[in-house]
């Protein structure tokens, strides 16, 4: 999951950053309304953390202008500016949730994932696929009655898929949705951590749930390829 965090106050930020990389997101850090703006054009992001006061303008017209491209990706906005008019604006131009500074870590955790949900019209935070079980709340992972442990990236992976069960997901949104805006990596990296996941999920004696699209990128499904 691919989070934008907008935000002029670096401490702030860079302790947001850390926590949700901690977490396994990955995160794209920026500190003006302009950095926002182009980030939010060039990128499909899960959710978006955007602060309102910032240096070179207001997050409440960056709000304003993505929500008029007709892009539905959450948008909480995290401010020092707590009175009910500011949230209530906040909320009528267009953000899904409003968080107060100071802010406990926890709490931004548990609404980052709640927009996530959101995002993917998905209310229960437990994914169902056959006898696969994804708790996106606290990331834990079952086969039936066997506890799966996966790393970081390989649980990413399998999230995004779970997202989108049933449909074709592509190695490009799977890329761009596993890494910010600074990684530099090898071409193949999706394909190894598919592979990793698969010999973890997809053991011999199972039903394969994580098929090849030819031509497209991956899937996760209980239906017979």
């Amino acid at each position: 999951m691919r989070i934008l965090v907008v935000e002029d106050e670096t401490g702030v930020r860079e302790n947001i950053g850390t926590l949700l990389k901690s977490e396994g997101y990955a995160v794209d850090l920026m500190a003006t309304a302009q950095d926002g703006r182009f980030m939010l054009k060039e990128n499909d992001y899960d959710a978006v953390i955007l602060d309102i006061i910032l240096p070179d303008g207001s997050g409440l017209d960056v709000l304003k202008e993505f929500r008029k491209t007709g892009k539905a990706v959450p948008v909480l906005i995290l401010s020092a500016l707590g009175g009910t008019e500011d949230r209530v604006s906040g909320l009528d131009i267009g953000a899904d949730d409003y968080l107060v500074k100071p802010f406990e870590p926890a709490e931004l955790l548990a609404r980052v994932r709640a927009l996530v949900r959101r995002r993917y019209q998905q209310p229960d935070p437990i994914v169902r696929v056959y006898d696969l079980s994804i708790n996106t709340r606290t990331r834990e992972v079952t086969r039936g009655e066997q506890s799966i442990e996966l790393k970081p990236k390989e649980y990413s992976v399998l999230e995004i898929l779970a997202r989108n069960v049933g449909t074709p997901v592509t190695r490009t949104m799977l890329w761009e949705h596993l890494y910010d805006w600074d990684y530099d990596g090898m071409s193949n990296t999706v394909d190894v951590y598919v592979s990793r996941l698969r010999a973890k999920i997809d053991t011999p004696e199972m039903l394969p749930l994580i098929h090849t699209v030819r031509g497209v990128g991956y899937i996760l499904s209980d239906e017979r390829k």
